[in-house]
């Protein structure tokens, strides 16, 4: 980890830049912009959009300290949260994993082969901000945003201009580092970002020994130039590297500790991702009709390793071609905006097996997705209505639809609906497999087909001293794709299940200004997600957050206290023999930070936090023991 920690040192001392402090984003959801909420591109105010929304500003970023963009997830409505080494995932109002789709300033970075991202290597740039759709968004984005959309975006050199670091240190060897530089003119502007973990972490086996470290590096790029009026070249790009340790299940059905995770010496991934992203948008009639052409790339290699070398790996890349149109109207009572977009797709994935027992060939899917957008707006209602039309080379040709509205039905009281659709391809893991022939693939697969519908409403008390929001949703799921252990070999293998799997429940939100100098932001989700009448795993019933924050007059500093509840859920345990799995029960816990910065000059403040305050043992997972207590402290320089 020594090149970690030099890596550390270069970023957050590396920017002699004589430039302006970094501004801060909407610190609540009202009044924030949406850059995801529609195909045309347009930024959206959260009270126009008729659907549910979540904003974590960057403010709200600095002031609860967060490195883990997974963490903050956990203070959004609907969304649970479960991670091991390697592996963190998202659930969406209790769908899978694999049904969220996960933009980073307007790229796709799902892996090809899983068909979902490791959020859990996604560590929080300087000046970044967060934005969750909540429910179905496939007529807008297709086969992976059945569940909703999370859009992670680092700052732009306008938002941003100028140059800052952070540099801290604490409990397990654990250094944290950030830095960026921002630049802007009339007719241009630059940032360049870069964050650097490194931790020896600790054991995550029961009873176990072995610290399970990680290191993790990010380098990215984004900028725009306008060539001439009305005309506007832009690009995006990030490298990330990630590697690590992880320990194994016992796999010996004579051992007492079979099915559980156990101490494995120099198990170990290495994973390297490339996204990047270019587009040319085009303004005609005065700015009223924009055309828009892009092209992204997804590049990723994962590998494993055991005690004798490589044990696994495997390839995948994304190549995706839009083009959207987007023509505004105006008029006397409403304003009118009408969209079109075109999307062609090519996912490819391969085996690197190192044993030369698998297919190790590139197999690949074609998508195009023809999407049409229709929205209406007044001072008093908002409507949105889209379809979509996927054309599959693999799966039957698909078509998904979204209608929302909203009406203001007084002046604090805001009343919204929406009815969805959306589907799920199956992915290559599913189709094709593992190496390694424990988990067989099914290439007769059928694509998942989701329907749902939500009702909610937003209302002010004492003018904005308090926001309190609603949602009730309920969507059922058909072909769900589950894990199939048929006799008599008992191999997992995909299949489609007969009957549905169905999720209602209910979001609660609410912000509090507690005086001049205190507010409170607070969230609650119940959770029924079942299949067949039987609960689905790590879809807890019950989950809540909130954050309490004090800043001190003059901005001399600011403390934030945040409790995080996961309530008790199902999970799967193979503790069998025959390797076909057993439910098991996990407990509730409750996790408490406590943040805290002070300044010190007008460009030095200094910070600190600890993490589970309680020192809380707890399992996101079953048999993987989450870390316990730890303190960090370090300064942030803005130059």
């Amino acid at each position: 980890m020594r090149s970690y920690l030099l890596a550390a040192s270069a970023i957050a001392l590396g920017l002699p830049l004589p430039v302006q402090a970094l501004s801060d984003g909407s610190d609540d959801g009202i009044g924030a912009i949406l850059v995801n909420a529609s195909r045309s591109g347009e930024p959206l105010a959260t009270e126009d959009y008729p659907g549910s929304v979540s904003v974590i500003s960057s403010e709200e970023f600095d002031l609860r300290q967060v490195r883990n963009v997974a963490d903050v997830l956990r203070d959004v409505p609907g969304v649970a949260v479960s991670g091991v080494a390697g592996q963190t995932q998202l659930r969406l109002r209790g769908s899978e994993a694999n049904h969220v789709l996960v933009l980073v300033d307007g790229i796709e970075v799902s892996d090809p082969f899983a068909g979902e991202f490791e959020i859990g290597a996604l560590q929080a740039e300087i000046g970044s901000s967060l934005e969750v759709l909540r429910g179905p968004q496939s007529a807008l984005y297709g086969s992976d945003a059945i569940g909703g959309v999370v859009a992670y975006r680092s700052a732009s050199g306008r938002e941003a201009p100028g140059g800052a670091a952070r540099l801290e240190a604490g409990s397990f060897s654990t250094v944290n580092a950030a830095a960026r530089a921002g630049f802007a003119g009339d007719t241009h502007e630059f940032a360049l970002g870069a964050t650097l973990v490194s931790t020896d972490g600790t054991p995550n086996a029961r009873g176990g020994t072995r610290d399970i470290g990680r290191d993790g590096l990010a380098l990215s790029a984004k900028g725009s130039f306008d060539p001439a009026a009305g005309v506007q070249l832009r690009f995006a790009g990030r490298y990330v590297r990630s590697e690590g340790q992880f320990n194994d299940q016992d796999f010996d059905p004579a051992s007492p500790t079979f099915g559980h995770v156990i101490d494995s010496p120099d198990t170990r991934f290495e994973q390297d991702a490339f996204y990047a992203l270019a587009g040319l948008n085009v303004a005609t009639q005065e700015g009223r009709w924009t055309h828009d052409f892009s092209g992204q790339l997804a590049d990723i290699r994962r590998d494993s390793f055991g005690p004798f070398g490589r044990s696994f790996g495997h390839e995948g890349q994304r190549l995706k071609a839009s083009y959207v149109s987007s023509y505004e109207l105006g008029g006397p009572a409403f304003a009118h905006s009408l969209t079109f977009a075109a999307d062609v797709e090519r996912e490819s994935f391969r085996n690197t097996d190192p044993f030369g027992f698998a297919f190790t060939g590139w197999r690949s899917a074609r998508n195009v997705g023809l999407v049409g957008e229709y929205r209406a707006a007044s001072e008093l209602f908002d409507f949105s209505a889209a379809i979509r039309h996927d054309l599959n080379n693999r799966f039957a040709d698909a078509t998904t639809f979204r209608v929302a509205g909203a009406i203001q039905a007084a002046p604090a009281t805001r009343i919204r609906a929406a009815y969805s659709t959306g589907t799920k391809n199956p992915g290559f893991y599913e189709l094709y497999g593992y190496v390694d022939g424990r988990f067989i693939g099914n290439a007769d697969l059928k694509p998942e087909k989701s329907t749902g519908w939500e009702a909610g409403i937003d209302q002010s008390l004492g003018g904005d001293a308090l926001r309190i929001s609603a949602t009730w949703f309920d969507s059922e799921l058909e072909h769900e794709i589950f894990t199939d252990y048929p006799a008599p070999d008992y191999l997992a293998s995909p299949a489609n299940r007969e009957t549905l799997s169905k999720q209602k429940g209910l979001e609660l939100s609410a912000r509090a200004q507690i005086g001049p100098q205190v507010t409170l932001d607070a969230a609650y989700s119940w959770l029924d997600a079942e299949e067949d009448g039987i609960e689905e795993v790590r879809r807890p019933g019950n989950i809540a957050s909130a954050a309490l924050t004090w800043r001190a007059p003059g901005d001399a500093g600011s403390a934030t206290l945040i409790v995080r509840h996961n309530g008790a859920t199902d999970d799967l345990a193979f503790t069998d023999p025959s390797y076909v799995p057993v439910t098991v029960r996990l407990h509730a816990y409750t996790l408490v930070n406590l943040a805290a910065e002070a300044t010190l000059t007008s460009r030095i403040r200094a910070f600190g936090r600890v993490e589970n305050l309680l020192d809380e043992t707890y399992e996101q997972v079953f048999s993987f023991i989450s870390p316990g207590r730890s303190v960090i402290a370090g300064l942030r320089v803005t130059l």
